[in-house]
């Protein structure tokens, strides 16, 4: 069965995406944690990060620590966090928010933001990413 991911990647779904390759994308969690919360996932749909090829692993955290550094500079924080959970979605995924202490973590305090706020922080996102020099968040639609 399609993952509500794999159908955001295919366009099926609205998302707000921050960047695009030919392996992983990152768009936006539609119920973050702060404002900037990305989601870093391989188009290629794997349940468990545990089995996950080393190559595709290790491409998604290249890609998560773009973002976490894009999401440092666009919001001014002094961490990015990094999270796997795995219990919303079966499809790999990498939590990476800015980060100003381990409350930022608690995931019971998400709540569903509205498209105005996540189309905002997805540009703010893009533009960073681009200042870091990373052409993969170039071009991108919000995907609403």
């Amino acid at each position: 069965m399609t993952t509500v991911f794999s159908r955001i990647i295919l366009g099926e779904l609205p998302g707000h995406f921050v960047w695009q390759d030919p392996e992983i994308v990152a768009f936006l969690s539609v119920a973050p944690l702060r404002p900037g919360h990305t989601l870093v996932v391989p188009r290629r749909e794997v349940d468990r990060w545990t089995d996950a090829g080393g190559a595709l692993l290790a491409r998604c955290f290249e890609v998560a620590q773009a973002v976490g550094q894009g999401v440092q500079r666009a919001w001014n924080a002094p961490r990015a966090g990094l999270v796997i959970a795995g219990f919303e979605v079966p499809h790999l995924h990498i939590h990476v928010a800015p980060v100003w202490g381990m409350s930022d973590f608690d995931f019971s305090k998400a709540k569903q933001e509205d498209q105005s706020a996540l189309a905002e922080a997805a540009a703010k996102l893009r533009a960073a990413l681009l200042e870091l020099g990373y052409e993969q968040a170039r071009d991108l639609d919000s995907g609403v």
